[in-house]
């Protein structure tokens, strides 16, 4: 059966959440970079102006701002696009915001490949892993518009530093509504299965839950993991996950090299060692395109999860169990 297609990006969940809690709430200021359109924050710029702070194309200063009010217990919310809010401005973000221990709510707009044929300029594939190598930060990517929702609401009482990344466009939605379990640091089992898992994040969600529900129909059963927080890493759930099903595949929209298959390695080599996969975008400047032809090339569609998970399960039918001696 067909599902409806989703018309509301993340990042208008993002502006309507602001804007509902600054009703209540004169602490909460919004922070552009030039990029008030591109976030969706024109309707928050209308109704809310004396929250808004407008910085032009000067992302350092942005975040040093920002640091700065919450400094005076304020709450600021920066909305940048993710490539250059986490390259541009990262010694303000390590040293400003995550040294400093500023709950500075970071929000990368536009992340991963959703500038398509910009090019390389403009994806952000390596933000994860300049900001998981940051000591005191949280880093989160939810899966649609109804995560979003509610990680809005966990910002709102947040005391920490956070940086969250979105894509531009809508996806499709992974939950039926913002009535679902939502903890920082706490990964979502969205679908059982014994034969391997595969753990995703952000916008790769849905496709690594439909690659599941494909293989399902083939007899191969496959849980998936929302690990919408990449830091802090809900560990227990990885190696529940590897020990459980002996198989794991991730998948993200960013570079394979220090991103969430990176981090679910650190965990399972110490731990929990089994034969695992980590889908991204490989070590070279990612293709120009619309994101759907990119996750296609580089096979992180449905079909592309579905034809890796088979592979890895094959090779692990001809290794030794996980944990077992020699």
């Amino acid at each position: 059966m067909s599902r409806m297609a989703n018309k509301i990006a993340n990042r208008q969940v993002i502006c309507a959440e602001l804007l509902r809690q600054a009703q209540s709430d004169p602490t909460i200021f919004v922070l552009a970079s030039d990029s008030r359109g591109s976030a969706s924050m024109t309707d928050f710029v209308r109704e809310k102006p004396e929250q808004f702070i407008e910085t032009g194309i000067a992302e350092q200063n942005l975040v040093g701002i920002a640091a700065g009010m919450a400094s005076f217990g304020l709450k600021p919310y920066v909305t940048s696009p993710a490539c250059f809010l986490s390259m541009r401005s990262i010694e303000q973000v390590k040293v400003d915001v995550a040294y400093s221990h500023q709950p500075v709510r970071l929000i990368g707009i536009s992340g991963g490949l959703s500038y398509g044929a910009l090019g390389m300029s403009h994806h952000s594939l390596q933000d994860l892993a300049v900001m998981r190598a940051i000591p005191g930060i949280q880093i989160v990517l939810p899966a649609d518009r109804h995560a979003t929702s509610r990680l809005m609401q966990a910002l709102w009482q947040t005391a920490e530093p956070v940086y969250v990344r979105i894509g531009r466009n809508p996806v499709e939605d992974v939950y039926p509504d913002d009535d679902m379990p939502f903890s920082i640091g706490k990964a979502i089992r969205l679908h059982e299965g014994c034969d391997a898992t595969i753990i995703a994040c952000g916008e790769m969600v849905r496709g690594a839950l439909d690659a599941a529900l494909s293989l399902e129909q083939a007899g191969i059963g496959c849980r998936v993991l929302d690990m919408h927080t990449i830091k802090p890493l809900d560990e227990a759930a990885i190696v529940a996950a590897a020990r459980e099903t002996g198989a794991v595949v991730t998948v993200e929209e960013h570079s394979v090299h220090g991103g969430l298959g990176a981090a679910v390695a650190e965990v399972l080599v110490q731990t929990c060692p089994v034969p695992m996969r980590i889908l991204g975008v490989p070590d070279e400047p990612a293709i120009p395109g619309k994101s759907a032809e990119v996750f296609r090339h580089y096979g992180l569609d449905a079909d592309g999860i579905a034809r890796q998970v088979r592979a890895l399960i094959e090779k692990k039918i001809r290794l030794p169990a996980a944990g077992q001696q020699r």
